[in-house]
């Protein structure tokens, strides 16, 4: 199956810490597996999962001083 068939979005995910964790997938249960391999458990442990908004890749300029 072609990976274009599927889409992805990019998610922004709030903080314990008051910063946002950018990630993409196919959905926010999907982008938090992604984040999932690339974090520590300590560091998953510090994101909202259920707090996230779905934004377009030309609106990331916008959030990158919020970015931890």
């Amino acid at each position: 199956m072609s990976s274009f068939s599927n889409p992805h979005y990019m998610y922004l995910f709030d903080m314990t810490n008051g910063k946002k964790k950018l990630v993409y997938g196919s959905s926010p249960e999907d982008a938090l597996e992604t984040l999932s391999f690339r974090l520590s458990e300590e560091e998953m442990a510090l994101i909202i999962t259920d707090s996230y908004i779905r934004i377009q890749p030309r609106e990331m300029m916008k959030y990158v001083d919020n970015l931890g």
